[in-house]
Formats: C-alpha cells, structure tokens, sequence
C-alpha cells in the first residue's frame, strides 16, 4: 500500500507542474511551447529511471551486513525526506501555481526552450528521484509484486488525476487529497524509519532495543502532528 499511496502523491504532483505549465502556455497562446515540455518530462523521467536502477542495482551487489547498513540508511533518508515533502508542500501550495507561472513566463520572455524545459524538468525530476527512493525502500521492506502492482495503480490515478487538473476539473478537492494522502504518507515514513534502524541494529551499527525504535518513531510523530495539525500557512493549490 506504501508504495501505491508514494507513487499516487508523487505522481500527482508531478502532474500539477506539467499541468500548470501546460494550461499557462495555452491560455496564453504559446502551444509552440508543448514540445519544450515534453522534452522536459523525458529527460526527468530518463533520471528518475536511471536512479531507480542505480539504487536496485547497488542494493543488488551488496550482501551480508553492507548490504543491512544500504538498506537502512536508505530507509531513513526516505522517512526524513519524505516527511520533508508533506511539510514542504503544505507550506508552498497556494503559492506553488503562481510560482511555476512566473518561472514559465521568465523562460518565454527569454525565448528559451532550454529555460521552459527546465522549469518542467526540475518539477518532474524532483518528484521522480524522490519516488525511486522510496520505490526502493519500500520493495526491500515488502513483497516486490505486491509493490509493484500498487506503484502501478498508484501511477495510473495520478495520471489520471493529473489530466482532469489540466482539464480544468473543478471536482477535485485537491486540499481532501492533500490531507488524506499526507496522513498515509506520514504513517509509511514512520515505518521506513523503524524498518531502517532494525537493519541497522541486525548489522550491529547501533544497539537493538525496542525502546529505540519507539523513541525514534515519537521524534518522527511528534513534530509530525503539530505541524500538520497546526493552521498551514498555504491552503491547496486549487484546480
């Protein structure tokens, strides 16, 4: 589930940046710039794949105790980085449309296609790199197949989602989805975290004690819950 509810996020996200700049360019009559988006997305997702495959990769040419301490710090730095995430997108989404317009505009202003395919690139690629980290945790602490098939279903509604956001779909309750999928997300980082200082704690790098993978959970959740609970400074980006 971790994995389908990474990816849907994830993808979402991505998604809103393409569809930003998409319905920016076409609003203002600039469709020659479809192309230059395009190109953005393929250099992000070639990234992304490329991390994915370095990350499975080197996971797979470790054994033993190298490949328990691996495994656990990549675990831990997707629980910090994906709990960085929910705080990061709670704080900048009402400003985030206005944001990635202003950055396209720039790019148009310049004549650059380069520029245009950067904006996109640096959005995508962001959310692509940080999906094949966790991709990674999240098949070494489950069953692969069953990560997969959710990573996949995940992946299909965030196109989906992603489309009608372009379209203009007013149905979408984009501060619902928000809320739901970052309580999830916030449960899945605290199991990386516990996941990843178990394997560290079977190679010997720190003591095994149950009494510190509660502590290391409530450091994670404490702080958790009060920003996500406290009134955010930015609403949702609405559609």
């Amino acid at each position: 589930m971790g994995a389908g509810v990474v990816v849907l996020r994830e993808g979402f996200e991505a998604s809103l940046v393409v569809g930003i700049v998409l319905a920016f360019l076409d609003r203002t009559g600039r469709r020659d710039g479809f192309a230059a988006v395009w190109i953005g997305v393929g250099a992000a997702l070639a990234l992304s794949l490329l991390v994915g495959v370095a990350l499975f990769a080197a996971g797979a040419e470790l054994e033993g105790r190298s490949e328990a301490i691996f495994e656990g710090v990549v675990m831990i730095t997707a629980a910090g980085l994906l709990t960085w995430m929910i705080f990061w997108m709670r704080n900048r989404a009402r400003t985030l449309r206005k944001e990635i317009e202003g950055r396209t505009q720039a790019a148009l202003d310049a004549g650059s296609a380069v520029g245009l395919a950067l904006v996109v690139f640096i959005g995508v690629a962001r959310e692509g790199v940080e999906t094949a980290l966790f991709l990674f945790s999240s098949v070494e602490g489950s069953s692969s197949i069953v990560s997969l098939v959710a990573a996949l279903i995940g992946g299909a509604a965030a196109v989906g989602l992603g489309y009608a956001f372009y379209r203009g779909s007013h149905r979408l309750n984009l501060r619902a989805f928000f809320s739901v999928t970052s309580v999830l997300l916030l449960l899945f980082a605290g199991f990386l975290l516990a996941s990843g200082l178990h394997e560290l704690a079977e190679a010997g790098v720190i003591p095994e004690s149950e009494l510190l993978l509660v502590g290391a959970f409530a450091a994670l959740a404490t702080p958790t819950l009060y920003f996500f609970f406290r009134k955010p400074k930015a609403a949702a980006a609405t559609a």
